[in-house]
């Protein structure tokens, strides 16, 4: 018989096993959709969700301070960000297809990889971001673990 976590007890002073939690106040919960009947689908909308949001960064007002982001050593930085760009839409869109969804989680996953000496550098350059400072070079390193962590979770 499976190990069952406890953690708390519903209105009905009935037991809530951990799993049971997690589906109540997944998406589906809020929503009522069953396509978000479980956590990993859950958490594969949210990353798609996200990278579409930053992939609309690429050609928005916020494109010309991505391209200072390119390390000088790259050429063609306007050529870099867009196909970084459209590579973030593509992978979100496959996180969303089942059939997809590992192929683009292990995409996402090696984006993340070959960008990050984007962002280090961007932090210790000290960029501008929409005339606000990029976040400095840890806080930057402990989000792109929580965002990798996250691709690899929804494969």
């Amino acid at each position: 018989m499976a190990k069952v976590f406890i953690i708390g007890r519903n209105i009905n002073g009935s037991i809530y096993p951990i799993d049971q939690f997690i589906s109540e106040f997944s998406l589906n919960w809020f929503l009522g959709l069953p396509y978000f009947d479980d956590w990993e689908t859950s958490l594969r909308t949210a990353v798609a969700l996200m990278f579409l949001f930053t992939a609309s960064a690429h050609w928005g007002k916020r494109r010309p301070d991505l391209i200072k982001m390119v390390p000088p050593a790259l050429p063609r930085p306007g050529l870099i960000v867009t196909i970084t760009g459209i590579v973030e839409i593509i992978g979100a869109i496959g996180l969303l297809i089942p059939t997809t969804s590992s192929l683009a989680s292990a995409g996402l996953a090696f984006l993340l990889i070959v960008m990050f000496p984007a962002n280090i550098y961007a932090a210790r350059k000290g960029n501008i971001i929409n005339g606000k400072p990029i976040t400095s070079l840890f806080p930057r390193t402990i989000i792109q673990i929580i965002f990798f962590t996250a691709v690899i979770l929804v494969s």
